[in-house]
This record gives structure tokens, sequence and C-alpha cells, in this order.
């Protein structure tokens, strides 16, 4: 079996929600909080607390306004963010390829 280096691992992405954030945001460019809390099926704190993970990370932007004065969050993801996306996958790649699953 091969070495695998978990290190190479971003522990940034990696968490479940995080995860599925990035994933969501690499597909659709940019979303609104309450169109990802219903894909992700997340609470409203944890999906927060993990979207400012992403940004302090410099992975996502968020942008916020008011559309009449009802405040509006959007969450994009940065061109850095997409570059560490596909390092993440590439590393996912290597950790599972020709593992034996039964």
């Amino acid at each position: 079996m091969a070495r695998i280096n978990v290190e190479e691992i971003d522990t940034i992405i990696h968490g479940r929600l995080r995860l599925g954030i990035m994933a969501y945001l690499a597909d659709a460019e940019a979303a609104d909080f309450t169109e990802l809390k219903q894909a992700l099926e997340a609470t409203q704190g944890n999906l927060s607390a993990n979207l400012i993970t992403l940004e302090q990370a410099g992975y996502i932007a968020i942008d916020k306004s008011f559309i009449g004065r009802k405040p509006l969050t959007r969450a994009r993801i940065t061109p850095a963010g997409r570059d560490a996306f596909r390092r993440y996958l590439g590393h996912m790649a290597k950790l599972v390829e020709g593992l034996k699953l039964v």
C-alpha cells in the first residue's frame, strides 16, 4: 500500500459542513444564506460559524446587503478557495485511490 500523508489534507475544508459549503459554492459560484441553510440542512448558528471560518481562511467572500429592509447575506467562492478545494479533492482522490472496498 502506498504511503498516505494525511497532513496534506486541508482541515479548514475537511469539516463536514465546510466541505458541503465549498462543494455547493464550487458549482453555484455564489449562494445566499437561506439557500445554503436549506441545501445543507444546517442550523443558522452552525452555518454562520462555518462561513466565518471559510471567510477568515480567504476561501469564500461574504457580501451583506439589504433588499428593502430585509438583510441579504451572500457567500461566493474566491479564486483562492477554488484552488484550495481543487487541492483538497486531489488529496482525497490520492487517499482512496486503489483501496479495496468491501
